[in-house]
């Protein structure tokens, strides 16, 4: 993924420069299934849980099943091109210095957070700063600011750190210890 190419029985193939991998994990069943290495999670920007959608979501969903599926009808809403312009868009919003060490030093409070086996890795900075920058760019704003920073943190932060066993076991989740840093850091004024 992050080298943009697969390797398939032996032969490298590039992929498309908008190329991009979206997962889905059912946390229920785990048959035949198991969890991916850390450094295979680590290659994902971003990981939400969605849960539930609410009873009038669900009646319009059976609604739209009803005679046909929704993919049978699914229509191009956005062209290869508009979507390259916005990646160089986002790519554009500017960061400031004292955010990309905001970013580090909030990275590298995982990395030191007590029951944290292993913390987040650099490419976990790299998420961070980007993802913020997109957002800025979907906020109308030409730079980053710290409550961008902090409203992805989690997301891109806590699914790369190895909880110990011990810490897992009396409840402290690497959710928590990505909201911990997030209270300790200091802001950049």
């Amino acid at each position: 993924m992050g080298e943009s190419q697969v390797s398939v029985d032996g032969e490298r193939r590039d992929l498309a420069n908008l190329f991009f991998v979206i997962a889905t994990q059912n946390p229920v069943e785990f048959r035949g299934t198991y969890p991916l290495p850390e450094a295979q999670m680590d290659r994902f920007a971003m990981q939400f849980a969605l849960g539930y959608v609410q009873p009038s979501d669900e009646v319009a969903i059976l609604t739209a099943h009803e005679h046909t599926h929704p993919l049978e009808e699914l229509q191009a809403c956005v062209a290869m091109e508009d979507v390259a312009a916005l990646k160089r868009a986002a790519q554009s919003v500017r960061v400031s210095e004292e955010l990309k060490r905001y970013v580090v030093a909030l990275v590298g409070a995982t990395r030191q957070a007590n029951g944290v086996q292993l913390g987040a890795s650099p490419r976990a900075s790299i998420a961070l700063m980007k993802a913020s920058q997109a957002l800025a760019l979907f906020d109308g704003l030409e730079f980053v600011t710290p409550e961008q920073i902090q409203e992805l943190a989690v997301s891109v932060i806590a699914h790369r750190l190895v909880m110990e066993p011990q810490a897992r076991f009396s409840g402290h989740t690497a959710r928590s210890v990505v909201e911990e840093a997030l209270k300790k850091t200091k802001v950049p004024a």
